[in-house]
Parts: structure tokens; sequence; C-alpha cells
């Protein structure tokens, strides 16, 4: 086992998986300065900086891997999809049922997600919702190194395209970035753990649309992923507190989603909440609600999302996302 910090096990298995694959690549804005290791290392050719025309990169890449080779895309931030998602939405993800598999498109896009340090609801969405309702897409989110490197080797190695979503508050080099400058006085609601974890070694993959189980409990479960998995584990100790056990499903994957996992975990406790720094509507939770309802499941039910735009100001910003008074009083009402 090593210990490495979040983004450092994603580079990690970056770099094991283009020395194990010459036809890995990573285009993207800026990748000759971030990924300085890997340029060293593999060389301008495999390591390319492009444009800040997220439309052009992501549309050469869709190209690039129909052609043979597994492009890395790095696209800064989530929110900027926005401007490529013709390329994601309606050639990459259907390239491979429009040719009835003769065609494929083994991309990854690597972005960073979420929020709670006050940039905006231009920087600071999850989206991972919209994204994992697209037929032929794969959207994974890690909690933590051991599943960051797993997931992206998987995501790699994988024969479409897979959206890989980091979320900045566990992410290092994003918090120095944030508050780099003058932004000293302001507080990141970082979680206490996932930044820094043991990884094993050699690195593995960890299968897409594979949840796992963070803490068991029999009273209620608590599903999430990304930074809601450590808020779910804080209010989780809480209520262990208060002789309430919660089990901590992590999806991990929001496309496939693991469907046995939130099956097991509704029949296990009788009692569900969802928490997910994504939209209230149209989303995961919304998913999550509507596979119970189809296998006829009797769980009580809740969830704690993001339900309006994000706001600047961070006091707004605390109240409009996931916390821990809005788990706990969620929970509340589904103990009542």
């Amino acid at each position: 086992m090593a210990r490495l910090e979040f983004a450092e096990a994603i580079d990690t298995a970056l770099a094991t998986a283009m020395a194990a694959d010459e036809r890995v690549v990573v285009w993207g804005e800026d990748v000759h300065l971030l990924r300085r290791e890997l340029l060293v290392r593999f060389g301008p050719r495999r390591v390319r900086a492009t444009p800040i025309s997220e439309s052009a990169f992501l549309g050469a890449a869709v190209g690039a891997a129909m052609a043979g080779l597994r492009p890395v895309v790095e696209v800064m931030l989530v929110d900027f999809l926005g401007v490529a998602f013709d390329a994601l939405l309606n050639h990459a993800a259907k390239v491979e049922a429009f040719s009835g598999g003769r065609w494929t498109a083994p991309l990854v896009v690597r972005s960073a997600c979420g929020g709670g340090y006050g940039d905006g609801g231009q920087h600071e969405q999850c989206l991972w919702g919209m994204l994992g309702g697209i037929p032929g897409l794969s959207v994974v989110v890690p909690s933590d190194p051991a599943d960051a490197a797993g997931l992206l080797l998987a995501a790699v190695e994988h024969d479409g395209p897979v959206v890989f979503l980091e979320h900045k508050l566990l992410s290092a080099p994003w918090l120095e970035y944030l508050g780099s400058g003058r932004r000293d006085t302001v507080r990141y609601d970082v979680p206490p753990d996932g930044a820094t974890g043991e990884v094993p070694e050699p690195l593995r993959p960890v299968p897409l649309g594979r949840a796992a189980v963070r803490r068991d409990g029999a009273d209620l479960a608590i599903l999430s992923l990304g930074v809601g998995v450590h808020r779910s584990l804080e209010a989780a100790a809480v209520l262990a507190g208060r002789g309430v056990g919660c089990r901590v499903v992590d999806l991990r994957s929001v496309a496939p989603l693991d469907a046995e996992a939130v099956l097991g975990a509704a029949r296990a406790t009788g009692r569900v909440l969802v928490v997910d720094e994504d939209y209230l509507r149209g989303g995961l939770s919304g998913e999550v609600a509507a596979l119970l309802a189809e296998a006829g499941v009797p769980a009580r039910y809740a969830r704690v999302c993001t339900e309006t735009t994000i706001p600047y100001a961070r006091h707004l910003e605390d109240e409009t996302l996931p916390n821990m008074a809005r788990i706990l009083e969620a929970v509340d009402c589904l103990l009542r």
C-alpha cells in the first residue's frame, strides 16, 4: 500500500495506463503544465496542450478514439462541457449504437466538479445526473484516492466514453489554486477525510457500476458519492451517538448505477436517504426513487440535494449545498 493524495492517485493511475498502452494520450488546456511529469516521461506527442476550445479538442478526441487511440481529455470544469456537449451527447455516446458495434469511442473526459468554496453556479456544478442519463455514456465519481486510481484505470480500459469527475474539495492542487492569492479569509467546506488515503500496489481497476458500503447500520441507508460520502459518514457518526445505525453506501458510479446495492440497502433498513450535491430535479436522486418504486421495495425515502442555482455568497452557498444540518434534519423526518 502507498499513501497518496487524491489527485496524486489519479495521476499515478494515468501514468500506469500510459506506460501499459501507447494508445493512451492526454489532451487539454494547460496539460503541459498540469501533467508536466507525464510530459517529461511520455513526450509532447502523448501529452498535448490544446487551445482553449473545448468543442474543438473534445470533438477531435472522439475522432481519435474512433481511429484507435484512447484519449484522456481534460476539461477544466464540468460546467464547461456545455460548450462541447454535441461531441459528447450526439457522437461519443451514440457511435457504437448507430454503427451496430462496428465503431466505438473509448475516451475519458476528466473534469473537476463540485462546490463549497465560493465560486458560484457557473463553476461549481456537478451535473453527473444529467450526464448519467445519456445512453452510452458512463459517469464515475470517486470519493477517496484508492477509488480515484482504480476507477481511472477502469475508465481508460472501457471501450466507450466515460466522464470521470473529481470533486475539487478532495484535490490538493485544486485547493491550493482556489486558496491562492488573497483568499485566506474564505472558509472552504473541506471534508476531514478523503483527500489522502491508502492505494493498493500494484494498482487495480475498480469496476464501473459497483458500489461500496463504507459503514454498516440497520436503521437507515444513506446513499451518496464524491464529497457527499464524507458528509454522510460525518452524519452517521453523529447519529450513532443517538443510537441510530446508518449504512453509508458509496455509489461510485452514476452510470451504470449499482441497482442491487441500492435495493439491498433499502430492503435491509427500510429507510433511504440520498445525499446528492447535484440538482434535485431529473437526476440521480430521482433515479434512485424510481428504482425503488419499480422494484416494489417498501422503503421510506428522502433526499438532500442542490435545489437552486449555486450562489456566490459563501453563507448562502452553505445553505444551498448538502450539509450536516440538512442531512440530520432529513434523517429525523425519516425516523419519525
